[in-house]
């Protein structure tokens, strides 16, 4: 699979390379890729860089009349959504994890608990992989095989890498996955049960990330989901967007809190919004966004706090793995989100994150890993800076199951007591009536 990459691209090659093309709508009622700095347009195809700029490209679209019934007479996942994804119509026929369309549930206590008037989290940790990734990977597998890939590749902090080897198992495709060496056991089993080629590199997330791009660049028939087919993948994100407004009745939020790692996922939420707006499916309002990241990974946060555009990369040092991209992607244009909509990048302590993994749980009854953890634990501290307006209708985005991350809490929670079996060795724990 050819693809374009800083050190060998041109306009030329990337012409050549799409001369073939797909086939007729294959991407549905995508019609191009255009850089998101300079709008120079590229071919539908395996590219991720302008050849003008280097920019990065993300998918343009031409979209039909599309009605909240036909939507609601969709399947209860993703593809509900088709006509608004790069995806081709007939796309519930091919093998996939068919993930989406899950519960936003109204978090009473939790709101109680830090005073905000009306509270919701969505929760994604109940996709087949346990993860929101299962949505940008279907996206991703499908932009794969219709550029007949050979093998279907990722770089992952954990969550990506389970999500990949799940969706390649079931289309019978081969996977490969390259993870941090040490990344959670849990998540490493996750993955490895899907596939045998999981690859364990010695260094962080940034250290394979930049693997895999030299992999991509040199090996033909790859598609790497956040590397060469990055612009249909990251598309996926665009549907916790769209479940939201739907399932809050086809209306917009005030406020909604969103883990940050590469900053896709809030960056495609946002655009969610903002189709949603322009297909007159929802309302026009404002919606303040506001992005939650670890302090021992935080330089969106960094940058936003010091009023400056440039984000500095940083060597990660945190429990929460899963965000531990240092140098993120799409950083700037989270920054430029977050101060236009009126919204704010916060960052947590590890301590804190494993406070918010505790509190979602005693609370609402949600067990989240530690992305999730940072999310709740900054809306807290949202709330405690007075970022937040407790008034205003809010929701979080819960990204991943805590099963994934169980180091994180170990030396938080164990049994209230251990006893003989006996009432009067019940009694004397206090725990009674």
């Amino acid at each position: 699979m050819s693809t374009v990459t800083d050190e060998n691209v041109t306009a030329a090659e990337t012409d050549t390379a799409a001369q073939a093309g797909p086939r007729e709508g294959a991407f549905g009622n995508a019609t191009h890729l255009a850089c998101r700095e300079c709008q120079h347009e590229v071919t539908l195809g395996p590219f991720y860089a302008c050849p003008e700029c280097f920019g990065p490209l993300e998918v343009a679209y031409s979209f039909p009349v599309v009605t909240r019934e036909e939507i609601e007479a969709g399947p209860r996942n993703i593809w509900r959504y088709k006509a608004l994804l790069p995806v081709p119509d007939d796309i519930e026929t091919s093998p996939n994890t068919e993930p989406g369309f899950t519960r936003l549930l109204q978090a009473r206590n939790l709101g109680r608990e830090l005073g905000i008037d009306r509270l919701w989290v969505k929760d994604d940790s109940t996709n087949p992989t346990n993860s929101f990734k299962d949505r940008v990977v279907a996206c991703a597998l499908s932009a794969a095989v219709e550029l007949d890939a050979k093998v279907f590749a990722c770089p992952s902090t954990g969550n990506l890498a389970n999500a990949v080897a799940a969706a390649g198992a079931r289309a019978g495709i081969k996977t490969v996955v390259f993870i941090p060496s040490n990344l959670e056991r849990p998540k490493q089993l996750n993955s490895a049960i899907f596939t045998d080629s999981l690859v364990a590199v010695n260094g962080n997330y940034d250290d394979v990330n930049k693997l895999a791009s030299e992999i991509a660049g040199e090996e033909d028939g790859w598609a790497f989901v956040n590397v060469n087919v990055r612009p249909y993948y990251a598309e996926g994100s665009k549907t916790l967007g769209y479940e939201i407004a739907e399932q809050l009745g086809w209306r917009l939020p005030d406020q909604v809190v969103i883990p940050v790692a590469s900053g896709s996922q809030l960056t495609k939420v946002h655009k969610a919004f903002q189709e949603l707006v322009k297909l007159g499916l929802v309302e026009d309002k404002p919606v303040r966004i506001f992005g939650a990241q670890a302090t021992g990974c935080s330089p969106v946060s960094v940058a936003y706090k010091a009023g400056v555009d440039a984000i500095r990369p940083v060597k990660p040092d945190t429990i929460a793995k899963s965000l531990a991209i240092g140098n993120p992607a799409d950083g700037i244009y989270v920054l430029d989100i977050c101060r236009e909509t009126g919204g704010a990048v916060e960052d947590i302590t590890d301590d804190e994150v494993t406070d918010g993994i505790v509190l979602l749980a005693r609370t609402e009854g949600i067990f989240t890993e530690t992305a999730g953890g940072t999310t709740v634990g900054v809306l807290k501290k949202l709330v405690e800076t007075g970022q937040l307006d407790t008034s205003l209708e809010t929701v979080v985005i819960n990204t991943g199951h805590g099963l994934k991350t169980l180091d994180a809490i170990a030396d938080r929670v164990s049994p209230a007591a251990t006893i003989e079996p006996s009432y009067a060795a019940f009694r004397a724990t206090g725990l009674g009536a």
